[in-house]
């Protein structure tokens, strides 16, 4: 089987038939949902956004701290999403601490270039295990929820009170 740049697994089996998509749900997909109880969203976050999936219902609400410097300092989230949803978000904020606030719209659209096929997957840590949802179009918008939210988040600069 090979694993071309964009993710998406292809192959032919044996008997010529083509060869099943890498199982969506895996024990590490699951077990990052879990890690969302580390970034709790508190009141009073410099930036804050909510997001609602077109296709499923999902939402997501996050809050961002960033210092002078542009740098991520606090995240916080309150996710009400499948487990997709759920591991795409803790996987953005296992590792934003400490990036330039940049990064995330910068990622943001990487992610959609690689969901439709344009681009590589992105360079962020542990976005690996989101690879098998490239193969489940219904489950790319709960995916997005978590960077669409910190895009939107940075960029009206909505400040909370």
């Amino acid at each position: 089987m090979k694993q071309p740049q964009n993710g998406r697994t292809e192959g032919r089996s044996e008997a010529g038939s083509a060869t099943r998509p890498a199982k969506l749900y895996t024990p590490e997909l699951l077990a990052l949902s879990a890690g969302l109880a580390e970034f709790p969203l508190t009141p009073h976050y410099q930036f804050t956004a909510e997001t609602r999936s077109r296709t499923c219902g999902s939402t997501l609400e996050i809050g961002l701290d960033c210092g002078a410097d542009g740098k991520i300092e606090r995240i916080g989230l309150q996710v009400t999403a499948c487990a997709i949803g759920q591991s795409s978000a803790a996987i953005l904020a296992k590792s934003a601490k400490g990036r330039p606030s940049f990064d995330l719209p910068a990622t943001c659209t990487a992610i959609e270039a690689w969901l439709r096929g344009e681009g590589a997957m992105p360079d962020w840590p542990g976005f690996d295990a989101l690879a098998p949802a490239l193969n489940h179009a219904g489950r790319h918008d709960a995916l997005m929820l978590p960077w669409r939210a910190a895009s939107i988040a940075l960029s009206t600069g909505t400040v909370s009170s």
